[in-house]
């Protein structure tokens, strides 16, 4: 074995040079296992300064995980070199510590991938359990849910105090734990989603709202006030609801500012903290109420001037009863031949006339937005007269008045037909907002959605966009009042 003494020429002496090959192949393998050996040392001392990094989650007092994408790339690469070291021919001698520590390098992805999806899971969580109200209608999922937050504090205790990761990953039964804690979070999510299912079957509008939405107003059973800014996403028209002292509901507003009294008080209370049970008879007492105030406008239209009559009823009732009449008047003007026809012409264009004289005084606000709608309506109405006139139309069975969207009152309902299509009005609340101007396109595009909705069928409007697609089927849910929800699937 050569020492400090040993000299090149004693080397020589040696006679060594018939052995060199041997020599080298030695060296070269020893270099390697060497070599290999400091990658080793390295990678474990890599892990050495490295922590966790957490920060306090709201105001809980418990800590999350935070910015673990350099941990997560580091472990990625050194499991990626550990495996290729594994597969040398000169790691004999290093064989168990090599295996070894893949071992724990896997064995620490394993839990940090349990770890972020408990973490994941409880951060969506833990603001709906931490509601009284909801662990009160989900006592089995809220009993669940206490264990996994007492395994995740206790985790997290012991990683804030001892934040290397090698340490932390390293916990008594941490992986276990975690993995535990993420079959009872499933369990809990299966109870969560069949919950939401149930409440959602209750009152369909809760379809169109994601989880999160009708969490939170699930989550508001002690105080019916507090679910008024969610209104809007169940209801077109209601922005804010009425409350007497004792929590009965009398009145709707719009967002607008409109107010509709309730035809009878809904009371919330009789729902014992069950929204949905409410909500829905919001819905049901929306309907009647915007039916006997159509009703009672109709009665009326016929006894007030008209000049009168447009200022003092809601915008979409004014809408609604014009259409009414209209529709009859024209039915009564064909009858009567062309003269008629003619003649009731005229007196749209003077109807027309007194609503713009109108418009040009001093409104207040409500006043201007329905006029503002029905001045857009008596033109069309106005201009499928002079239309039918034109045409020289002598017959109510005409296809020109046919094809345009009319109004019955039926057996104390309000029917819309176009051409064969038979539609009851809906009654759904829409507040008090303006209308689009009617073109022969928004016309056909009726006939074609009216006949598609009346056989219970989709339509399917195409064109370039931004040509007003979505704007014609929104206001032939106005035209009659029917909920519409978009939804931008791009």
């Amino acid at each position: 074995t050569p020492d400090s003494g040993i000299s090149l020429r004693k080397m020589l002496k040696f006679n060594l040079e018939p052995y060199l090959e041997d020599m080298e192949a030695v060296s070269a393998g020893a270099s390697k296992e060497f070599s290999l050996e400091k990658a080793m040392q390295k990678m474990e001392d890599d892990w050495d300064p490295i922590v966790f990094n957490t920060v306090v989650y709201r105001d809980t007092g418990v800590s999350i995980l935070t910015s673990i994408d350099d941990i997560q790339t580091n472990l990625d690469d050194q499991i990626v070199k550990t495996q290729t070291m594994r597969g040398s021919p000169f790691i004999k001698p290093f064989e168990a510590r090599i295996k070894a520590w893949e071992e724990r390098l896997l064995k620490i992805q394993d839990t940090l991938d349990e770890w972020l999806k408990v973490q994941a899971q409880w951060l969506y969580l833990e603001p709906i359990f931490s509601s009284e109200d909801i662990l009160q209608q989900m006592p089995e999922e809220g009993r669940l849910f206490q264990q996994v937050d007492r395994n995740w504090k206790d985790v997290m205790k012991n990683t804030v105090r001892n934040p290397k990761v090698l340490a932390a990953t390293s916990q008594q039964g941490i992986f276990e734990k975690l993995r535990d804690s993420n079959a009872l979070l499933d369990q809990i999510m299966k109870g969560l989603n069949a919950y939401l299912e149930k409440k959602r079957l209750f009152f369909p509008r809760f379809f169109f709202l994601s989880n999160d939405e009708i969490l939170e107003i699930l989550s508001e059973t002690k105080d019916p006030t507090r679910v008024q800014p969610h209104l809007k996403k169940c209801f077109e028209g209601i922005a804010k609801l009425q409350f007497l002292d004792n929590l009965d509901i009398v009145a709707m507003f719009s967002s607008e500012g409109e107010k509709v009294a309730m035809s009878q008080p809904v009371s919330t209370s009789a729902a014992r903290g069950a929204v949905e049970k409410w909500l829905l008879q919001v819905q049901d007492v929306m309907i009647v109420s915007v039916k006997d105030v159509i009703q009672e406008a109709r009665d009326a239209y016929t006894v007030d001037p008209r000049i009168r009559w447009v200022r003092e009823w809601p915008g979409q009732v004014v809408i609604c009863v014009n259409q009414i009449y209209w529709t009859a008047e024209v039915h009564e003007a064909i009858r009567s031949g062309p003269q008629g026809v003619k003649e009731y012409h005229e007196k749209l264009q003077s109807q027309l006339a007194d609503i713009v004289e109108l418009v040009r005084g001093k409104l207040p606000k409500q006043t201007r937005v329905t006029l503002g709608a029905l001045v857009v309506i008596d033109v069309h109405a106005k201009d499928t007269v002079q239309d039918l006139v034109d045409k020289g139309v002598s017959s109510d069975n005409d296809f020109n008045w046919l094809c345009q969207l009319r109004y019955y009152w039926e057996e104390e309902n309000v029917i819309s037909r176009i051409i064969n299509a038979t539609v009851k009005y809906q009654y759904e609340y829409l507040g008090n907002t303006g209308r689009l101007v009617i073109t022969p396109l928004t016309d056909r595009c009726y006939r074609t959605l009216v006949g598609a909705f009346y056989l219970n069928l989709g339509g399917a409007p195409e064109g370039p966009a931004g040509t007003g697609k979505t704007e014609t089927v929104k206001d032939l849910a106005k035209a009659l009042a029917v909920q519409c929800v978009v939804f931008n699937c791009s």
